[in-house]
């Protein structure tokens, strides 16, 4: 039996969380068309016939880490780096930015095999316009191995994982038979909810709020859970809510909708959005909201 544990790390909107939710075969991470959607280190399990590797998805890595949110993110992103067996460090095919750069900088310190992964091939109809960008990065430093793929299509996504299995070290299982999510159900709700308002609210507003899971509880066949949305101030919580209510009930629907796909069963949302000044720079709000390096 093999084991291990793999970071996924690069710069913010490479489709880490893609390439995550892809390998485990379900979602996992939340997606949606904005930078640094992922805050959180999320874990997700893939299990082989003799193998096991637990995935770590981490925030996007970024230069500009101006308030403590976006240190915490980073802090999370590094320690990340510490334990694991492998890193795979995601980047886009064709493009290559500053920070890019910077993420490589900070590979430079980790002891482990660290794995060059192109993502979203799919884009080039020729793949031989990949070459110029893999030459410039062969010789950056010495990779495990170079993979180009297509998280959102599946393209070599099986061949990652074989390759990775291959590579894990002998060990027990990490997680039980069948156990694909790391994390427990009040996060997943929480992210859930976060991720409708990302694809929900246009420009900056969702950088400016969090999603705290208040009480989950089963009565028979039925899932109730409530949640509080926390902005930083009282404009930003009347966008949340909307006229009438209508972006409130918008996004509640959709997060209810997929819980009820995810559990196979009858879910009843309740949200409520609060005001929290300045939470995104203040250590106390970050810790309460489980950010790590709050």
């Amino acid at each position: 039996m093999r084991s291990g544990i793999v970071a996924i790390v690069g710069r913010p909107n490479v489709g880490k969380s893609s390439l995550l939710n892809a390998l485990v075969g379900q979602k996992v991470s939340i997606t949606a068309p904005k930078p640094q959607t992922t805050r959180h280190r999320i874990q997700g399990v893939l299990h082989g016939d003799n193998a096991q590797i637990v995935f770590v998805d981490t925030p996007g890595m970024h230069r500009a880490a101006k308030k403590a949110l976006n240190k915490a993110m980073n802090d999370a992103a590094s320690n990340s780096l510490h334990y694991v067996d492998l890193a795979l460090f995601v980047i886009e095919a064709g493009r290559w930015t500053d920070e890019d750069e910077a993420v490589l900088e900070r590979l430079k310190s980790v002891k482990s095999p660290v794995a060059l992964v192109i993502n979203k091939v799919d884009k080039f109809s020729d793949k031989n316009d990949l070459l110029p960008l893999m030459e410039k990065l062969a010789p950056l430093r010495e990779w495990a191995f170079v993979m180009p793929l297509s998280a959102l299509k599946g393209a070599n996504v099986n061949v990652l994982a074989k390759q990775l299995m291959e590579r894990m070290p002998e060990g027990p299982p990490l997680y039980p038979e069948g156990q694909v999510v790391g994390h427990d159900l009040s996060f997943t709700i929480s992210e859930m909810v976060r991720e409708k308002l990302m694809r929900s609210l246009a420009q900056e507003l969702p950088y400016a709020l969090t999603v705290e899971t208040e009480a989950v509880e089963r009565e028979g066949g039925l899932l109730k859970a409530s949640a509080i949305i926390w902005v930083e101030r009282d404009g930003q919580k009347k966008i949340v809510i909307g006229e009438d209510g209508a972006m409130l009930k918008r996004v509640g629907t959709a997060a209810r909708r997929e819980l009820e796909e995810m559990t196979g069963g009858k879910v009843f949302l309740k949200l409520w959005v609060r005001v929290k000044e300045g939470w995104t720079d203040d250590p106390k709000a970050l810790s309460r909201f489980g950010y790590e390096g709050g």
